[in-house]
C-alpha cells in the first residue's frame, strides 16, 4: 500500500511546556488553539479556576485569559467574536456543561447541548456543530438523541438531524467536517456522507466505506480516514460518492506509524494530533497529498 505523510502544521512554543494541556483544536479559519492550566483540576466538579488559552495563526502567537472555568475537562473551539466555547463530553441532564467566554476571557454563557459530545466544532458565523457518540443517541438525555446538532453560541437550538428511510440514521456521529456554515458529517452504521448547510436542507449520498474516522471535502471529492489511518477517496455525485482505485497510509511527518490520536476536518484538510503531544500535523486534499 502506498503512503501519505502529514505535513508539520503548529506546534504550542517551548514557554508553555511546563503547563497542563486539557485541550488542543483548529478553528474554522486553520488557527491552532490549545487549553492549559497550571495544574490538572481535581476529578469532579471543578470549583472556579484560571486558564490560558495561547492561539497560533500564521506564525503569531496570542494569549487568552480564561476567568471562572468551572468544567473539570472541557473541549475547546474558537468564535468569530475573539471569544471561545468550552463543552464537557459528559453530562447529567440538570446540569450545565458549556461555557461561553468572551474576548476578554470573561465568562458570558452556561447552557447545556446534550450528553456524550464526540465533535464541537464552530463555524464562521460563531454557531456550534455537535456530534454525539452512541450512548447520548441511545441514552436518557433527549438532547443528544438526533446525533448531529447546531447550536447557536448563547444555547438556542438551530437544526437537529432527522433520520429516514435507507442509510439516513444516526446511530454514532463517527466524523464531523464543518468549513464555512456547512457540515459534512459520516455516521454509523451505514456510514452515508451527510452535506448539511446552514440554512438546515440536508443532501444525503450513500458510500462504500465503514469505521470512518476522518473526512475531508475538496470541491467534488472527497478523502474518508479510517481507524486503521487508512486513506480512500471517492468522487461526490448526486447521490453516491463513487470510490476511486488506490488507498494509502497516513503516517506520521517522519515517516513513521501514528499512534492513537485526535482528528479535526476542516474541509480539505484533516489535522490529528496524538494524543498526549501537543504539536499537530495535516493532509490537505486542496495541496495535492495525493
Amino acid at each position: 500500500m502506498e503512503s501519505v505523510r502529514l505535513t508539520e502544521y503548529a506546534r504550542l512554543p517551548r514557554a508553555y511546556g511546563r503547563l497542563h494541556l486539557m485541550h488542543s483544536t483548529v478553528d474554522v479559519h486553520g488557527r491552532v488553539h490549545w487549553l492549559l492550566t497550571e495544574r490538572a483540576p481535581a476529578p469532579g466538579p471543578a470549583g472556579p479556576y484560571e486558564a490560558l488559552v495561547v492561539t497560533a495563526d500564521r506564525g503569531e502567537v496570542d494569549e487568552t485569559h480564561l476567568s471562572a472555568v468551572t468544567l473539570y475537562s472541557p473541549w475547546l473551539d474558537a468564535l468569530p467574536d475573539g471569544g471561545f466555547v468550552l463543552a464537557e463530553a459528559r453530562s447529567k441532564v440538570d446540569a450545565d456543561h458549556v461555557q461561553v467566554f468572551d474576548a476578554l476571557g470573561r465568562p458570558s454563557w452556561t447552557f447545556r447541548v446534550g450528553d456524550a459530545i464526540e465533535h464541537l466544532l464552530t463555524d464562521t458565523s460563531g454557531a456550534l456543530w455537535v456530534g454525539y457518540f452512541d450512548e447520548g443517541v441511545y441514552g436518557d438525555d433527549p438532547l443528544s438523541h438526533p446525533g448531529l446538532r447546531r447550536w447557536s453560541s448563547t444555547g438556542e437550538p438551530l437544526w437537529s438531524f432527522s433520520p429516514g428511510p435507507g442509510p439516513l440514521d444516526m446511530s454514532d456521529c463517527l466524523a464531523l467536517n464543518v468549513h464555512g456554515t456547512t457540515a459534512w458529517a459520516c455516521p454509523y452504521m451505514h456510514h452515508p456522507l451527510i452535506e448539511v448547510r446552514a440554512d438546515g436542507s440536508v443532501r444525503v449520498r450513500t458510500t462504500r466505506v465503514s469505521r470512518v474516522g476522518g473526512v475531508a471535502v475538496d470541491g467534488g471529492r472527497v478523502a474518508f480516514v479510517d481507524f486503521d489511518d487508512v486513506l480512500t477517496y471517492g468522487l461526490i455525485t448526486e447521490h453516491t460518492v463513487e470510490p476511486e482505485p488506490g488507498a494509502a497510509r497516513l503516517l506520521r511527518p517522519d515517516g513513521r506509524a501514528l499512534a492513537r490520536r485526535n482528528m479535526v476536518c476542516r474541509g480539505p484538510r484533516i489535522h490529528v494530533r496524538e494524543r498526549g503531544r501537543t504539536d499537530w500535523s495535516v493532509f490537505d486534499m486542496a495541496r495535492g497529498d495525493r
